[in-house]
């Protein structure tokens, strides 16, 4: 089996594992308890935070634990819009091709009376940062753009976005669940006021993430309750899942460079590979992506069974966004960049990592291309296609 879907989640790494298993046997106490055993795991989350702040270069009172990314984009939006309207300013500034938890969150801010501003995407994948100076307006409240793109893996200019939004004094956020541990993040260095994470996109446990807010933004609660996470996030923290993101995360950290390198490396030779099947086309940029990401449009044929087909022989990818997975729509995403319904149809996701060898890479070259072949065979869009009854895109 050759696992080419870490965008969707990745596996727990040994050193998560063993960290989260061995709290759940030894530190089990309550956080918020003042008895010895509840501040053994006090010790073990505040060390955590501390450990996590370090790695984004942030200060750990910044660092607040939530459920996952989708929770911690909800949180900052929510809260940016709450400062904002506080204010008068009920305009926010994204773009077409955000997680669905970033878009369903502003049409529910729209519902609230918020005006929002989703910026077009380039073909390529990457927005301006002009595109985002030329959006800000005097009651803007918030940017939000993601570091990376969770479907065609395009890295965004964040530095010089936030850039922007300073100069505005405007808050902006960034959905980084794709990005962490793959690629170095400082949020000093890049301007980032917000920042969301989530543990299984780095090889921690599921159900764990974190939200990075700058001192001195005043956090709106999602969860009401009691007092943890210095009272905006109800709850008793599970902190052995909170540990084991830590540890997995130092170690993404740890072995960054090397890894990204050697990945790189593999998902160009991917590339290279599928780009000789006809009537293929890569989506976003070539080299401004993350390092395990490809992402292809094939023409004449349905994404869905191209991932059944693949899984047959031991390929496990996907069309797209996990969250979205049981929908029969195209991708929001490829049609942001411009393909047409037909053609994003046909896409697939390939998310490989560090574990991955040169032989994997080839063999799933010869298999996409031969399914791609057969599924052609049998379509009705490609007979039409060759027949000259329609006219190629890619």
């Amino acid at each position: 089996m050759i696992y080419a879907d870490n965008a969707a989640t990745t596996q727990m790494s040994e050193v998560a594992f063993n960290t989260m298993t061995n709290l759940m046997k030894e530190i089990w106490g309550n956080p918020s308890s003042l008895y010895t055993k509840g501040q053994e795991s006090r010790e073990v989350l505040e060390k955590a935070r501390e450990e996590i702040a370090g790695v984004i270069g942030a200060d750990a009172r910044e660092i607040l634990f939530t459920s996952g990314g989708s929770e911690s984009d909800n949180q900052a939006l929510l809260t940016a819009a709450r400062i904002g309207a506080r204010k008068g300013k009920m305009h926010i500034v994204s773009d077409a091709f955000e997680h669905h938890a970033i878009l369903h969150t502003l049409n529910r801010l729209k519902e609230e009376g918020f005006e929002v501003t989703l910026l077009d995407v380039h073909e390529n994948g990457i927005i301006d940062p002009a595109q985002v100076e030329d959006a800000i307006r005097e009651d803007t409240c918030l940017v939000t753009i993601m570091y990376a793109n969770n479907e065609i893996g395009t890295i965004q200019p964040i530095k010089e976005i936030g850039e922007v939004c300073k100069k505005k004094n405007v808050l902006f956020h960034t959905d980084a669940v794709q990005a962490i541990g793959h690629i170095d993040i400082d949020v000093e260095r890049d301007n980032i006021d917000m920042l969301s994470a989530s543990g299984h996109k780095f090889n921690g446990p599921k159900g764990v993430g974190f939200l990075y807010a700058r001192k001195g933004i005043n956090l709106s609660n999602l969860i009401e309750g009691g007092a943890q996470e210095k009272g905006k996030r109800a709850g008793t923290e599970n902190v052995p899942a909170i540990a084991a993101m830590a540890a997995a995360l130092r170690e993404k950290k740890d072995t960054l460079e090397k890894n990204a390198t050697y990945v790189s490396k593999m998902r160009d030779k991917l590339i290279e590979g599928l780009s000789s099947i006809p009537h293929s086309a890569l989506n976003g940029d070539a080299k401004n992506r993350l390092p395990g990401n490809v992402n292809f449009c094939f023409e004449g044929i349905e994404g869905e069974s191209l991932l059944l087909l693949l899984d047959d022989r031991g390929i496990l990818a996907s069309s797209g966004s996990a969250c979205t997975s049981g929908s029969l729509d195209p991708s929001h995403v490829l049609l942001a960049i411009g393909r047409v319904h037909d053609v994003a149809h046909g896409s697939l996701r390939l998310t490989i990592d560090e574990t991955v060898s040169e032989e994997e890479i080839d063999y799933i070259v010869k298999n996409v291309s031969e399914v791609v072949e057969y599924l052609r065979g049998f379509s009705p869009v490609w007979r039409d296609l060759v027949n000259g009854k329609r006219e190629f895109v890619l």
